[in-house]
């Protein structure tokens, strides 16, 4: 479930695109009464020299403010490369002064600058290209500065190629003093995170494959690829891969590259310093008890209930044969694993939540508020997950197994 979709169906129920891709940050809040994660954010702030009560109407505006910045740049199009927060602001980077007048004409600033977006695509491309195979180099678009920075290990062996990315139109060079670590494990149901409008989002690994090259590639789910500006996923603040390709709605599957500094493991994580080994996929008959990996509620069980199924989610979209399973599952959870024993069985794609409690603070109990599993709220749990079988038919992917 998305927090980008949830929708009220009835008294605080919703069915939402699974326990899904779920804001990064801390929600908006409308009182001094703040969430442990709003606090986090504030003392973050306050940190930083700002003021306190500025540092809360900061946090409690950047909803709003995130919003508007997704909405300018999806108008703009091509005449914008990209928005960001700045000081309680949107900043919009605009290509020509229509534009900028119709960011300013919005509340937002109009910063002009040389690079539009397909500038930037194309240095991006040609960046990730003279990067591949590089251990411990990286690259991202640094909205605020208008350029793609390339971030490439020091060292004179690597001067010649530093040259050739600096000379790239739109590029610009990071050198870093440190060596390229170990490599980091990549276990079926970690977070994932992305951006979608200048928004953090979060989801949750699936499962790791190969390729028809043989080459590493991650499952999530499709409506966590569904928008993404940058194509990337990152986990940790480091790039991950990007996605290959996805399918939702009806579908909700997809598929990423795997950044050489990962290390896939087939296995998924169980919450509590172990993992359950991958043996291979199957499809559990309805009964029989299933379990699911994601970073919002960790290590869940229930039984399977219903095979074939449709769901037409909150806000429109419908998915078709998925599985349902009596499973807490919520935002961010979405792309995480599931499994019967040690044979893999699909990944989450929405759930059944419900709103109980007023946790913005605005005294309404709306979608803007957490939603929660069935069993948190003395209510059934309901899940839904894509069917693994489906998705490595689709691209032609193999399963890592041990």
């Amino acid at each position: 479930m998305s927090d980008r979709t949830w929708r009220t169906l009835r008294a605080g129920v919703a069915v939402t695109v699974a326990a899904t891709a779920m804001l990064a940050g801390p929600s908006a809040l409308a009182s001094p009464e703040l969430s442990a994660a709003e606090a986090a954010a504030v003392d973050h702030l306050v940190a930083g020299g700002l003021d306190r009560d500025a540092a809360v109407r900061r946090i409690a505006d950047q909803d709003t403010l995130s919003r508007k910045a997704d909405r300018l740049t999806a108008e703009l199009g091509g005449r914008a490369a990209g928005a960001y927060l700045e000081a309680g602001r949107v900043v919009v980077a605009v290509t020509d002064d229509a534009a900028a007048r119709t960011a300013e004409s919005a509340g937002a600033k109009a910063k002009r600058v040389a690079n539009g977006a397909a500038k930037l695509a194309g240095a991006k491309e040609a960046v990730r290209r003279l990067l591949t195979g590089v251990p411990g180099s990286s690259s991202h678009t640094d909205v605020a500065g208008n350029a793609v920075v390339a971030t490439i290990p020091a060292g004179a062996a690597l001067d010649g190629l530093a040259a050739r990315v600096g000379a790239i139109e739109g590029a610009r060079v990071k050198r870093t003093a440190g060596q390229a670590s170990a490599q980091a494990n990549l276990y079926g149901g970690q977070e994932i995170q992305f951006t979608v409008g200048g928004r953090g989002y979060v989801c949750s690994v699936g499962f790791n494959a190969t390729d028809r090259d043989d080459n590493p590639v991650m499952i999530t789910a499709g409506h966590c690829a569904d928008g993404i500006a940058d194509g990337e996923f990152r986990r940790n603040g480091t790039y991950l891969g990007t996605v290959r390709d996805h399918s939702f709605p009806v579908n909700d599957y997809a598929y990423s590259s795997l950044a050489a500094d990962w290390t896939p493991q087939a296995a998924v994580s169980q919450y509590n310093g172990r993992a359950v080994r991958v043996t291979g996929h199957g499809a559990t008959a309805v009964g029989g008890v299933i379990c699911k990996s994601g970073r919002t509620t960790g290590w869940t069980c229930g039984e399977v209930e219903s095979l074939d199924v449709t769901v037409n989610y909150a806000g429109g979209t419908r998915v078709e044969e998925m599985t349902q399973a009596s499973v807490c599952t919520e935002g961010g959870d979405s792309g995480g694993a599931w499994m019967s024993g040690t044979v893999a069985q699909g990944v989450t794609s929405g759930g059944m939540g419900y709103r109980t409690k007023d946790t913005n603070g605005d005294g309404r109990i709306d979608e803007k508020d957490k939603a929660e599993c069935g069993e948190k709220v003395g209510e059934p749990n309901i899940a839904y997950f894509q069917p693994i079988g489906e998705i490595l038919t689709a691209y032609g992917l193999d399963l890592q197994t041990q």
